[in-house]
């Protein structure tokens, strides 16, 4: 497709301006060479109608002589001639080709006029000869009378002339024939009446046929003058021009568009091998793929949109070229005629849209389209010529934090200057592709597969210094997945994912670093996926469920909470243990729609409880920011009709130390519901106090960590023993996690804690142990502390020691 420059449109609305402005002047112009050349046509035929009549007078004078008709014979004969001399003189004057308007309608009445009086006098000749003459000269007469009238037909195209010429001597014909006044004359009349007719028809469609062709030749003329008129508008408004050479290959026609596009002048080309348009460039100019053009000429085969490039000495041209064959009359060959295009301007759009489709605009890099071709390339080439490469996948790690901090833009000149020292550390061979957002690709050639991890180290370096952006230094790392082919993978799809795997594992492994392809990586990331995949159709099948773990008061043994614990039953796994699963339902995004499915079967189950012991429900952090929160839990609460006082939610510090405004707003609304708020595994983070004065805190719960060596490590006392001072300071009840002997649980209600949890008194129990549990426990924590008196763990208690891990 051509692309039109200004220059060329304008030119083209001006041209369709001026044809409208010019169409009227045209149709005027038309009109009038049509009737002149009428007039031409009429005036050289008058030689011969005016030469005629001379002769047809001259024999009636020799016919009529002995008769009463001489006179009016002789006197016929000095008009018809005056009538010729008149004639020959307003031929004389009419010959001229340039007439104006007005000398063209003097024309046509003089012809006119002449047609007229001629036809008067020879339709004069019947009525004033035939009454008197005899039969025989009647006969000539009449004889006489229908030769003049077929003269008609030397009177010219003009139509309104012939009748001029003819109606009279048809009235003067029918008048004499009727003066005889017998059969004979009226048979003449019948006869003369036909050819009347006849006349009339022939002479109406010889006079259009030949307007007709005067028009046709008019309008050939008009439309030579229009296409030499947009020739040469065509070479000079548009970067076409024409070409022309003869049999021998030499140019005939050169115009001044094709000499100075060709860099010379027309003189130099006229006569010139046709080559000499090409390299008229200057010194050192070459074409390319001009074989083929020669050999076009060379065959006489006519072509088409032929593209050769022109290489001059600083740059180089592209034209387009079609040409045919010349034959003439006789079919000898006569050269060849053609059109030559400009398509550099074309070429380089080609070439800049090519670019644009296998490359990044953001970065200049390839973008995936070229990396699928490059790979799909390499790993043609190393499986049929055994040449190996490998392929890096990078991935930066904290992309997202910089766009949400400081802009797309900064974004985006962070991502240019990533490219521009990627392609600072590539080695020669190697191509680098931005496959979308913050992913890279590279292609990196040659057998040894440490070259491609020295790569990976070297850009991991390079990648991860700091960048500095307007007043603000920023750091972002970069995590790079490595495999090779053909030993890894044959084709471009299954080697990215294998590369992917090795990311994968660079980015569990802590990121800023890079991980090789193996075929452990494979499988352990295949039963992730296998498990990410069972885990999303968990929750539709039903197969979670809530185990409840007792929160006993140490004081009388009561059952103060029961915290649920999710369980997930597999129909083939069995049971999945929450310490695997749960962190990948947080990778994942499912870990909200699981939580609130605990939250609200939670509270339905505890509504149904005898007892009114709260029910404590674990939330991640990522599910307690959420906006919706709030509304999930007076859902949950409004379904089960359970109080508000009865739930417990327990989340962990890191709720705090994030300082989320979401969270803290949560937070707060909970409070002011009647929802508790516990802080699970307290001590393990990296605690901050201050969140315990600025927050409504309900309980602390002291980890297990602390717990299990209370007995053998006075240093986890004396953190205990910190964390209950402080609780009590505060009002906040505290409660111990992973008691298992009753000498902890002595120890601890001898410090000051208030509830314990643990497999001391249970390990986590479905629903319909809860009626069991409430009978039962009490009356063994009783039984365990009056009997306290050593470290050994109680002899009823021993098949409890098992551990379970909690979780949400």
């Amino acid at each position: 497709m051509r692309i039109l420059s200004r220059r060329q449109i304008e030119t083209a609305v001006d041209l369709s301006l001026s044809g409208l402005a010019r169409t009227t002047a045209t149709s005027n112009r038309y009109v009038r060479e049509t009737r002149s050349a009428q007039l031409d046509e009429t005036f050289r035929l008058a030689r011969y109608s005016a030469g005629t009549p001379i002769g047809v007078a001259l024999a009636l004078i020799l016919f009529f002589w002995n008769t009463t008709g001489r006179p009016f014979v002789i006197a016929l004969s000095v008009a018809i001639a005056v009538m010729a001399v008149l004639a020959v003189v307003a031929v004389r004057l009419f010959s001229s080709r340039v007439r104006s308007e007005r000398a063209v309608t003097l024309g046509h009445r003089i012809a006119a006029a002449f047609a007229f009086l001629l036809g008067s006098i020879w339709g004069f000749v019947p009525i004033a000869l035939i009454p008197a003459a005899d039969a025989d000269h009647r006969m000539v007469l009449v004889a006489t009378a229908t030769g003049v009238i077929a003269d008609v037909y030397l009177m010219g195209p003009i139509l309104s002339v012939c009748l001029l010429f003819l109606i009279p001597m048809l009235i003067g014909s029918f008048i004499g024939v009727a003066m005889i006044g017998d059969f004979v004359g009226a048979m003449m009349a019948l006869l003369l009446s036909i050819y009347a007719l006849f006349l009339g028809f022939t002479i109406k469609d010889l006079t259009g046929l030949s307007t007709q062709r005067i028009r046709d030749r008019a309008r050939v003329a008009e439309q030579s003058e229009t296409i030499a008129l947009l020739l040469r508008e065509f070479e000079e408004n548009t970067s076409d021009w024409l070409w022309e050479i003869d049999a021998q290959g030499r140019l005939l026609q050169v115009s001044d568009r094709a000499a100075q596009a060709a860099g010379c002048s027309a003189d130099a080309l006229l006569g010139a091998p046709f080559e000499a348009l090409f390299l008229g460039q200057g010194h050192g100019s070459t074409i390319e793929d001009a074989g083929a053009l020669r050999d076009f000429i060379a065959l006489r085969t006519q072509f088409h949109d032929h593209v050769v490039e022109v290489r001059g000495p600083s740059r180089s041209f592209w034209w387009k070229l079609s040409g045919k064959p010349l034959y003439g009359k006789d079919d000898r060959f006569k050269g060849f005629r053609g059109v030559v295009s400009d398509v550099t301007a074309v070429k380089a759009t080609d070439a800049r849209i090519a670019f644009m489709a296998s490359h990044d605009a953001l970065t200049g890099l390839g973008n995936r389209n070229r990396f699928q071709f490059l790979a799909t390339q390499a790993c043609r080439a190393a499986a049929m010529k055994g040449t190996p490469f490998g392929l890096l996948y990078l991935d930066l790690d904290g992309f997202k934090s910089v766009n949400d901090t400081f802009g797309h833009e900064t974004g985006d000149r962070l991502l240019r200057e990533v490219a521009a020292r990627l392609l600072a550390r590539l080695p020669a061979g190697a191509s680098a592709a931005r496959l979308g957002g913050d992913e890279f690709a590279i292609l990196h050639s040659g057998p040894d597969a440490a070259d491609a991890a020295a790569l990976a180290k070297s850009l991991v370096e390079s990648l991860g210094a700091p960048y500095y952006f307007d007043g603000h230094f920023i750091e972002i790392s970069v995590s790079i997945g490595i495999a090779s082919a053909p030993k890894d993978a044959a084709d471009p799809k299954a080697l990215l994912a294998k590369a992917d795997l090795a990311l994968y594992r660079a980015k569990a492994n802590g990121k800023d670093r890079y991980d090789v392809f193996d075929v452990a990586i494979e499988h352990a990331i295949m039963a992730r996926r296998e498990l990410e995949t069972d885990l999303k159709l968990a929750l539709a099948r039903g197969e979670f469920e809530l185990h409840y773990q007792p929160l006993v008061c140490l004081a009388d043994g009561r059952i103060v909470a029961f915290e649920a614990l999710l369980r997930w039953q597999h129909e083939i796994r069995g049971i999945v243990a929450p310490t695997i699963f749960i962190p990948v339902a947080e990778a994942i995004g499912l870990i909200s729609p699981i939580g609130t499915w605990a939250l609200t079967q939670a509270c339905m189950e505890a509504a149904r409880w005898q007892s009114k012991a709260r029910v404590a429900v674990n939330i991640s952090p990522v599910h307690f920011r959420r906006a919706d929160f709030v509304q999930t839990v007076l859902i949950a609460l409004e379904r089960s009709t359970l109080a508000a006082g009865r739930l417990e939610i327990e989340i962990t510090e890191g709720v705090f130390l994030e300082n989320s405004a979401a969270a803290i707003a949560n937070l707060n609304q909970l409070r002011k519901i009647g929802v508790r708020i516990a802080i699970d595994d307290f001590g393990t983070g990296f605690s901050s106090l201050n969140y315990l004065i600025r927050f409504p805190v309900d309980k602390i719960k002291i980890d297990q960590s602390f717990v299990r060596d209370v007995i053998s490590r006075p240093a986890c006392l004396a953190v205990i023993d910190a964390i209950l001072t402080l609780a009590q300071k505060l009002s906040i009840s505290v409660t111990a996690e992973g008691v298992e002997t009753i000498e902890q649980a002595a120890l601890l209600k001898q410090h000051g804690c208030h509830d314990i949890q643990g497999f001391l008194l249970s390990p986590a129990r479905p629903k319909e142990d809860i009626d069991f549990m409430l009978r039962t426990i009490p009356r063994r924590l009783n039984h365990y502390m009056r009997g306290a008196v050593g470290s050994r763990p109680a002899r009823g208690a021993q098949s409890h020691l098992r551990k379970v891990p909690n979780a949400v």
